[in-house]
């Protein structure tokens, strides 16, 4: 029994010799482009919502500092759209701040995980229907390669995930008819419609009880109300065009921060788990040579008792040096934290004023957002108005008596 407890605690022990090896896969695949001309009435328009951080659903045990997440969301959206423009075959590409948006298609998405060694991002994709295109979990693994100094360009490591979104998108799109693509577009314009003059638009379209929506009927193209419509729809992007550029300079400014943090995200990542691995290994070994030399300090044989000291001593040594390498991988935590700290004060976003019509527009991005459709439908409201003719005198009202004598 004695021995076989001996032969235990050795074979422990030699488990903190061995090495594990993780596989990372960093091709990044070819962007499709699309197999031929789409027609100017078939292109889709896409918003690409701000990402989810996804720091409610996180584990305690896991290193995620918000201030980073929310950046990362921003950073992530920009990269996705920039990659759907590359790609061509879509119409109009807008990062957009939030998902009241009637964009022909919308890409959501939440980060699951993010620390320069892994991204995984969780994508939903819906057209103006409602209609749920891709509802997918992204991966992509990158290596210390990808960081290095001298191989370092403006790629971002996670290139392959973006466009393996693009990719996916575009298949779907290709697999889609002429009038189904058209009839996206319809909808949207009348969801458009139907937000800033629901009493006249709200009989254009339905909804079943899957919220599907489809359309009715549609409005005549000289008709005076959609006609400001349109032009309030056009405004709106002159709006969430003015946005591309705070979102595109957001972008530029976090990258090279935003790569070292990864870079020391990704040392860190990888130092943290060998460490509580090596950590575990010797704390197990050194539990085992203890319980085994306690039992054999408590046989009545002298030699036993001599080679059970020994392997208390040596279980020790080992146990500590498990809750030293702990101790240690706290200290990597408490860096990725300060790392954390430091790239948030970099990439706070500033303060932007936008000016329409004698308005200023401040705050933050979703700030200015809600003051812009408020602006938009008392635009409406007031183009709404001149186009209602001067009520008429009613018939019953009498005549102003004339006060002169004849």
């Amino acid at each position: 029994m004695i021995r076989l407890l001996f032969s235990l605690a050795v074979g422990l022990a030699l488990i903190t010799g061995c090495v594990s090896e993780t596989v990372k896969s960093t091709s990044v695949p070819v962007l499709d482009a699309p197999n031929t001309l789409t027609p100017e009435a078939e292109l889709l328009d896409v918003g690409v919502v701000i990402l989810d951080p996804g720091i409610s659903s996180v584990e305690d045990e896991e290193q995620v500092y918000p201030e980073v997440r929310k950046a990362e969301a921003t950073f992530m959206a920009a990269e996705l759209a920039e990659v759907l423009t590359e790609q061509g075959g879509w119409g109009a590409v807008r990062v957009v701040p939030d998902d009241r948006q009637f964009s022909d298609l919308l890409v959501r998405g939440t980060i699951l995980q993010s620390d320069g060694e892994a991204l995984e991002i969780k994508i939903l994709v819906s057209d103006a229907h409602g209609t749920l295109w891709l509802d997918k979990r992204y991966q992509g693994i990158t290596s210390r390669y990808a960081y290095e100094q001298g191989t370092r360009v403006k790629q971002d490591p996670f290139l392959a995930v973006y466009r393996m979104i693009a990719n996916d998108m575009l298949a779907l799109f290709d697999r889609l008819p002429a009038e189904d693509r058209i009839a996206i577009r319809q909808v949207a314009e009348m969801r458009f419609a139907r937000d800033f003059a629901n009493g006249a638009f709200a009989d254009y379209l339905e909804e079943d009880a899957s919220g599907h929506i489809s359309l009715r009927r549609l409005p005549a193209e000289d008709d005076p109300m959609l006609g400001r419509i349109r032009g309030l729809r056009q405004r709106h992007y002159v709006f969430v065009d003015t946005l591309q550029g705070h979102y595109t300079g957001f972008a530029e400014n976090m990258y090279a921060p935003y790569q070292e943090w990864r870079k020391a995200s990704y040392e860190e990542t990888v130092a943290l788990r060998e460490l509580e691995a090596e950590s575990q290994r010797e704390m197990i070994a050194g539990g085992a040579a203890i319980i085994a030399g306690v039992l054999a300090q408590s046989s009545g044989n002298r030699t036993a008792r001599s080679a059970g000291t020994v392997g208390v001593i040596g279980g020790g040594a080992l146990l500590k040096r498990g809750l030293e390498k702990r101790a240690e991988s706290n200290i990597h935590s408490l860096a990725l934290e300060e790392l954390g700290q430091s790239l948030d004060a970099e990439i706070t976003p500033r303060v932007i004023e936008l000016e329409d019509r004698t308005v200023r527009l401040s705050g933050n991005v979703e700030d200015q957002y809600d003051q812009w459709r408020e602006l938009l439908a008392d635009i409406y409201a007031a183009e709404l108005a001149a186009l209602e003719p001067p009520s008429a005198p009613a018939d019953n009202v009498p005549p102003t008596p004339d006060t002169q004598d004849s």
